[in-house]
């Protein structure tokens, strides 16, 4: 998709058509977490302050998120790709991948499915997509973003090496600045380059990635598209909080916030725990630990508690700006309550069913403890990995 938030919000308010426009997290957000193109042509960027972009472009709208709103309609999108070709693999919010290869037989031209799908997203979105076909996923996604906003690239897979070997390696999904500083000290700069080093240098310092990304740079990427949601290794929620923050009180309502969130979270869907990271960052990095418990939990006040433990061994004061709850390796639901946990569970899980069905209905956190009532107003933003299906549908 097309700077997908930002869209959305020239389609439902028509007077936003043509105008610079920011979408942040709500009106107090100060990070930009998308842009219009007519502000990406002011050289305002995804990440940007707000305030550094007013001043590339004074004329800047600032317009707060809509998560719900984007979510529907990444939903209605996805679903109706399925007219297409049931192989998909939804890559996130506004991005997925389609395997053709079933669909060789109705396929009558590379241009025309590519121009089908571009209809499709139009009649159920009402916005412009653009679309890369090759034979690979890597290629297939690099050359999606070659001739935006409402572009076809198709790259024959027999071409891929050729047409990525000018490429900046950085310039492929996931090689980030950790592996570009690796491929670089090999003397990797462009993808034509990955042939000079062997596989197994990548290979014996990444593992399979590695040996992955020297051949996706030969446009040979070798995974298949994933269409099942693999079971999350964590599930957590932090927030960014005002500069320099050491009321105890502040830090322990978004501590609340954060532990409610993500026991509402587990409990949707149907995983507990017996593991967490709590953390309050400040200046000098994290301060917090994993915390252990004897049996599995998906309590927010539970949880709640073992924030409180963290920040009696581990917080002095400090002034600190951000905060994180995380479940670490959640397990699904057994059948059976641990014993150590037996005679307390009952009543927790009756009062949770009755509060989760409450929060469904009328808002999350309709009914939450009585700490977090003056919680930040800001909306809760869409992860980069959400998927309209399974755990990482939450926002």
């Amino acid at each position: 998709m097309n700077s997908f938030f930002a869209s959305i919000e020239q389609m439902d308010f028509p007077e936003l058509y043509g105008r610079p426009i920011g979408v942040t997290n709500g009106l107090q957000g100060t990070c930009i977490i998308t842009c219009s193109y007519e502000a990406r042509a002011w050289g305002i960027k995804t990440g940007m302050r707000l305030k550094e972009a007013r001043k590339l472009c004074p004329d800047i709208i600032q317009r707060p998120s809509r998560p719900k709103r984007y979510a529907q309609i990444s939903t209605h999108i996805m679903s109706s790709l399925k007219t297409i070709t049931p192989d998909i693999e939804i890559f996130s919010v506004d991005e997925a991948f389609l395997d053709l290869t079933h669909c060789k037989k109705i396929i009558h031209s590379p241009e025309q499915v590519a121009k089908k799908i571009q209809d499709l997203v139009c009649n159920i979105s009402g916005l412009s997509c653009s679309v890369g076909l090759s034979g690979d996923k890597t290629t297939a996604k690099y050359a999606a973003k070659q001739d935006k906003p409402y572009g076809i690239t198709i790259i024959p897979p027999l071409d891929a090496e050729s047409r990525l070997k000018d490429v900046p390696v950085d310039q492929l999904c996931g090689i980030g600045r950790g592996i570009k500083r690796f491929l670089n000290s090999h003397g990797v700069y462009k993808c034509g380059d990955m042939k000079n080093i062997p596989i197994s240098v990548l290979g014996k310092h990444f593992g399979h990635p590695g040996r992955r990304i020297w051949l996706m740079a030969q446009g040979k990427d070798p995974e298949q598209i994933q269409t099942i949601v693999a079971p999350p290794k964590s599930i957590g929620h932090g927030k960014v909080m005002p500069p320099n923050t050491s009321d105890k009180r502040v830090i322990l309502m978004y501590l609340q916030h954060m532990s409610e969130k993500v026991g509402a979270r587990l409990r949707k869907h149907d995983f507990k725990s017996s593991a967490f990271f709590i953390g309050l960052k400040s200046r000098n990095g994290w301060i917090g630990s994993k915390l252990k418990l004897a049996y599995s939990i998906n309590d927010g006040i539970r949880i709640m508690k073992l924030g409180e433990e963290m920040m009696r061994k581990k917080w002095h004061g400090e002034g600190v700006h951000q905060i994180q709850v995380t479940a670490l390796n959640p397990q699904k639901l057994n059948q059976q309550i641990d014993f150590l946990e037996q005679d307390s569970n009952a009543n927790t899980s009756v009062k949770n069913k009755v509060i989760d069905l409450i929060n469904e209905k009328y808002g999350n956190l309709t009914i939450a403890p009585s700490n977090i009532m003056n919680r930040s107003t800001m909306p809760d933003v869409i992860a980069p990995a959400w998927k309209p299906s399974g755990h990482r549908q939450t926002i």
